[in-house]
């Protein structure tokens, strides 16, 4: 005799850890940065552009390059941060950057007229949006 029973099994949905769920966020915000800047290269004129020390209306100086690094080192290193740093500054430290990146995320694209990069600054709002959201929701335990 042959049994018809058929199991019903169901996924196993692990709870992530919201300090986890941060620093992956910001990590991928960090790959989005990076494609954006790659896809620059390949508009025409931006290898000469670059080579003639402008990018966009800005001269290539080193004031420029360490701006352009102190911008992106903060979300670098908020991907350790987030991690690392105890609960209540954790939160509060990725609301406040997250915050403030939108702010670039929302000025990046003025003079444009690539969609690329329209997108990729659409995508930045939403993944720093995220980050807010989730610090905001932080869960809380009883004392």
């Amino acid at each position: 005799m042959t049994s018809n029973k058929k199991t019903l099994t169901i996924l196993e949905d692990v709870k992530i850890n919201v300090k986890i769920k941060l620093s992956v966020l910001w990590a991928t915000l960090m790959f989005i940065y990076i494609y954006v800047d790659i896809f620059g290269f390949f508009e025409p004129g931006s290898l000469e552009s670059i080579l003639a020390g402008k990018v966009w209306v800005m001269d290539i100086t080193q004031t420029w390059a360490l701006t352009g690094l102190i911008l992106m080192t903060i979300p670098s290193l908020m991907v350790f941060l987030s991690l690392a740093m105890k609960a209540k500054a954790n939160r509060w430290t990725n609301i406040i950057v997250a915050a403030l990146y939108i702010l670039v995320a929302i000025g990046n694209p003025i003079g444009e007229t690539w969609a690329y990069i329209y997108f990729g600054s659409a995508v930045e709002i939403v993944l720093l949006s995220l980050i807010i959201w989730y610090a905001w929701k932080w869960p809380k335990q009883e004392a």
